[in-house]
């Protein structure tokens, strides 16, 4: 199963990649993250890994598979019978810049995590924008 949103933000790319991009400082902006614990130092970078616990979601450790500096990340969390890769983009437009959250699940327990957890995933990835764009455009 795939899950998209996106939000226009009136700041700079830079700065939403700022924000997006470190994400040991998520729980501070948003109300989907209860904790995250960065399981090694720096800023993100490919093969990192990180804890996170959200609210009514099981605890998940993402590991980073994908990086474009400034632009985009993805990373993939797994367990028996699904695989969840998230990725989080940053476009400037225009009209602002633009910022991408998905999720797709993956696997023989896919479809069925998907399916239970369809309202919720939709509901943490355009609050997670939401929130985004409010700490980004405040800043």
């Amino acid at each position: 199963m795939r899950f998209e949103a996106a939000v226009t933000v009136q700041a700079p790319a830079d700065r939403v990649w700022e924000v997006f991009s470190d994400v040991a400082k998520w729980p501070e902006w948003t109300p989907t993250i209860d904790s995250v614990e960065r399981l090694d130092e720096g800023r993100i970078h490919l093969g990192a890994r990180t804890r996170i616990r959200q609210p009514k979601l099981p605890v998940a450790i993402w590991e980073v598979t994908e990086l474009v500096e400034g632009q985009y990340f993805a990373w993939v969390s797994r367990a028996p019978g699904i695989t969840t890769t998230g990725g989080h983009r940053v476009t400037a437009t225009p009209e602002g810049t633009v910022a991408t959250s998905t999720v797709i699940q993956e696997g023989p327990l896919g479809w069925l995590f998907g399916k239970l957890y369809a309202k919720l995933t939709q509901r943490y990835i355009e609050l997670e924008g939401e929130s985004l764009k409010k700490v980004s455009e405040d800043a």
